[in-house]
């Protein structure tokens, strides 16, 4: 299990970074405001490590609004209605087999204003328990007892790698590319 657990972590975080890094190569004035969280927690003088994720609120909406529009995975685990049910209108009977589209949920516009829109801002200030599954209009980890294990591994993995991407180095578009 723990092997499974480092391998599937490994290649779902990278991708996660990969849209972070997308995402805000679109909209530099994401990176700046960005890099001035990072610059006045961090300083100039060293890495960022997982312990500086909690004061680091910006990078941790980055990351809650990539995770928002790009789940890593589209369809969460297959569930089994245990007692039938009515959802959204919808009847459920018992031992159907319940599939959930994260993807659509992340657009709904029923709770997201301007869902194709990447915008950090929206999580500022907001626990990052949504991304946990307690709120179901973010659920990139699932929900409940079949909730991804790795979540704790995953979030560090891909705070940490994204705020040194940040801080380290000049994400720029290439010269004359346009957003």
């Amino acid at each position: 299990m723990l092997q499974n657990l480092l391998v599937g972590g490994t290649d779902t975080a990278a991708a996660a970074v990969e849209w972070a890094v997308h995402e805000i190569l679109k909209q530099p004035r994401t990176i700046e405001k960005a890099k001035a969280e990072l610059n006045s927690v961090i300083g100039g003088n060293r890495w960022v490590e997982k312990d500086d994720l909690t004061h680091l609120p910006y990078i941790n909406a980055i990351i809650m609004e990539t995770m928002r529009l790009h789940p890593i995975a589209t369809l969460l685990g297959p569930h089994c209605a245990i007692e039938d049910c009515n959802v959204a209108g919808y009847n459920i009977s018992k031992g159907t087999v319940v599939l959930v589209n994260v993807w659509s949920i992340g657009r709904n516009l029923n709770s997201w204003n301007a869902p194709q829109e990447f915008l950090p801002e929206r999580f500022v200030g907001k626990e990052i328990e949504m991304i946990t599954g307690i709120d179901f209009a973010v659920l990139p980890f699932g929900s409940g007892r079949r909730r991804c294990p790795g979540i704790n591994l995953g979030l560090k993995t891909v705070g940490t790698t994204l705020a040194n991407l940040l801080h380290g180095f000049e994400l720029k578009l290439e010269e004359g590319m346009r957003p």
